[in-house]
């Protein structure tokens, strides 16, 4: 028992810790036993409060991690409290290679706290058309630390989150519809009947067109060489373009066949020559 003893002393003097004895370390299994009992019932509970969230969902394993590294240290700074180990110590020491990390990584720990902010509030989610500071595009996916993005023209974009969070998001499909004004102008010589007929018979061959609202044409603006029409509709997020250039295709062949003048911007210059009478000495 002696032996054991001694063992136990040099044991604890090599780590640094002061009288290492048998019952000291019943004393660790008892703490270990009853803090793993404790850390179960605590993390099942904060489980449970994660189900029910809906608004973390998309942050429940990351959450659910940070909480389990942080209730094991605490554990483990209790342990090391009962084996007379200095903690203050430990806790200065980590505060201050936290604080030099945090400096390091600035960039980095800004990029997740935008992360968390946009997987929080949702602002988009994959698949939804998004623009924000200059960038848009089809959203690719949404991690901690960047956002992707694929354009139009099937480029892949990663924004940092800490850009995205701060900026303006514009997001074209959670609505579900996008409203189209298209301008067109005319000749004044075309009556307006005729002009609306021209357009109402494009916007009724489209498909992609909604019919509730239904779409409206008006004469928006009176130009120097055009009257202007202004054409209103609604239709899917997704049938968007698709709607906007059939419609600009048909609106030109339904124009000719209706005798519709598409008009441009053109200036007449009139040659008036003078007669000799005007131009004599007098």
């Amino acid at each position: 028992m002696e032996d054991l003893k001694e063992v136990l002393r040099s044991v604890g003097k090599a780590v640094g810790i002061q009288d290492l004895t048998l019952g000291g370390l019943m004393r660790v299994a008892l703490i270990i036993l009853i803090g793993w009992l404790v850390i179960r019932l605590l993390m099942r509970m904060a489980d449970r409060m994660l189900d029910k969230a809906q608004s973390v969902s998309a942050i429940r394993a990351y959450i659910h991690t940070a909480l389990h590294v942080f209730l094991w240290f605490l554990l483990a700074l209790m342990l090391a409290g009962t084996l007379g180990v200095e903690v203050t110590s430990i806790i200065a020491m980590l505060s201050v290679a936290g604080l030099a990390v945090s400096m390091a990584l600035q960039n980095t720990l800004s990029n997740l706290a935008g992360g968390l902010v946009l997987l929080v509030t949702k602002p988009f989610v994959s698949g939804d058309y998004v623009e924000s500071d200059g960038i848009s595009g089809t959203i690719a996916a949404v991690n901690l630390a960047y956002t992707t993005f694929v354009t139009p023209d099937n480029k892949e974009i990663f924004v940092p989150n800490s850009q995205l969070s701060a900026a303006k998001i514009i997001n074209y499909n959670t609505l579900g519809r996008r409203r189209m004004d298209l301008k067109l102008t005319a000749s004044y010589d075309a009556p307006t009947a005729q002009v609306r007929s021209a357009i109402e018979e494009v916007l009724s061959s489209i498909p992609g067109v909604l019919d509730d609202p239904a779409p409206v044409v008006y004469i928006s603006e009176y130009q120097s060489s055009s009257i202007e029409y202004l054409t209103r509709l609604w239709t899917l997020s997704g049938d968007y373009w698709d709607v906007y250039y059939a419609l600009l295709e048909g609106v030109r062949e339904s124009f000719a066949r209706h005798g519709v003048e598409m008009t441009y911007d053109h200036l007449n210059v009139h040659i008036v020559k003078q007669r000799e009478t005007d131009s004599a000495p007098v």
